[in-house]
């Protein structure tokens, strides 16, 4: 977005002012740099970060740092009360940035005196999160590279197709950075909000998300958290998509891969097990959304137990298939034999990776369920959260390009 000159430059001296009024050497106040100081002297780039910070009983102890590319500090907190809330915005142009908090006396700032945390965000986006560490704990993201989703992202991807596609793919998204399982709460009570449905600000939960309607169930990010449930509509928790006992359960960085996890009612979530998505013929279950779980359809050429997602789900999930295939590529075939499970949809391969019946419906999930806005703003705000995008979205075609066109049921 490009602003008028004037309010663009009227909100640079604004953040200027703001920036050099934070400079003193009371308690508590965020520490601005040299280095940030020679981009306050220019416009702001508008990336304002905030760092929200409840210190537990010794906030004394804690202490933390903004560090860009080139190892060099930009921002520093320390000096705090104890069980006090802080909150500092911070102006940041594009680039890699790490944010390190640390604690002097090495118990973290959670859970044993009192119950510390810390969340970075950037537009309601949660960036970093935490409060579980000893000394110190390193949390990398990005601004601004992830906005350009085509040339410079997937530059050594171009002109390849076939499975040589997908190794390239792998090579650009391997890297990733796992933010801790126990972080994906803040992500899917950050991203997985109705935006697009209701527009009510609730929690999108796959399973009970009614994409046509009034949903009979509602949850409330971090409020209705799991716990215990006995039916639906409890709570919800942190489903994996692609199911732990898989990928041989929790392992990281698999565990904690924001691409594939979702909030999702817990009922419904232990419902689907780790079966296989695939079509139902016979239902025995339905969740309020019309998530089934039963007999596979004869179609599909697969007799088993299936779970089948909403239409308006189903081709999020085939890109997060296609993800994962491609992101773990280099371990992916030795995971067949894992559960009954993992063998009837993985087929030992590292290429196709897919048994035929389920790349077929995946291929068909992908193309009748287009991307839309909801998926690309998820990827953004993973992409923000972990360092990695997730190539099917950013390119549905790739889908084709490396596995071929999906064929009619």
């Amino acid at each position: 977005m490009i602003l008028p000159i004037n309010k663009y430059l009227y909100i640079s001296f604004l953040v200027t002012a703001n920036a050099l009024a934070n400079v003193d050497t009371s308690p508590s106040n965020v520490g601005v740099s040299d280095v940030s100081f020679q981009q306050f002297k220019g416009a702001c780039p508008l990336y304002n970060v905030t760092l929200e910070l409840s210190t537990d009983d010794y906030g004394a102890e804690t202490s933390w740092t903004i560090k860009n590319s080139q190892n060099q500090q930009l921002y520093t907190g320390s000096g705090y009360g104890n069980n006090q809330i802080e909150h500092k915005t911070m102006c940041l142009e594009s680039g890699n940035y790490v944010l390190e908090i640390r604690d002097s006396e090495g118990d973290g700032m959670c859970c044993g005196y009192g119950e510390g945390s810390y969340s970075l965000s950037l537009d309601g986006q949660v960036l970093a999160s935490g409060g579980v560490f000893r000394y110190s704990i390193e949390h990398g993201f990005v601004l601004g590279a992830g906005k350009d989703k085509g040339e410079d992202y997937y530059q050594s991807a171009r002109g390849k197709s076939g499975f040589v596609l997908k190794t390239a793919l792998h090579n650009i998204i391997k890297q990733h950075q796992p933010q801790g399982y126990s972080a994906v709460w803040n992500l899917v009570g950050s991203i997985d909000v109705d935006r697009y449905y209701e527009k009510d600000g609730s929690l999108l939960d796959i399973y009970s998300e009614n994409a046509s309607g009034v949903d009979s169930i509602n949850y409330t990010a971090k409020v209705d958290q799991c716990g215990q449930y006995r039916r639906e509509g409890d709570c919800y928790n942190r489903e994996h998509s692609f199911p732990k006992s898989w990928f041989g359960g929790k392992i990281e960085p698999m565990n904690s891969d924001g691409h594939h996890l979702f909030a999702s009612d817990g009922y419904v979530n232990a419902k689907r097990g780790n079966w296989p998505f695939g079509e139902v013929g016979v239902s025995e279950y339905q969740s309020s959304n019309g998530s089934k779980l039963g007999y596979a359809a004869n179609y599909l050429n697969y007799s088993g137990i299936v779970f089948e997602p909403v239409d308006e789900f189903k081709g999020d999930l085939a890109r997060v298939y296609f993800y994962m295939a491609t992101r773990y590529e280099d371990e992916i075939a030795s995971w067949e034999g894992n559960t009954s499970n993992s063998d009837a949809v993985l087929n030992g391969t590292r290429d196709s990776v897919f048994e035929p019946w389920v790349l077929e419906m995946l291929k068909r999930w992908h193309a009748d369920d287009p991307v839309d806005r909801k998926e690309r703003d998820r990827n953004e705000a993973v992409y923000q959260f972990q360092n990695n995008r997730n190539p099917f979205v950013d390119h549905p075609e790739f889908v084709a390009m490396i596995w071929g066109e999906s064929k009619t049921k």
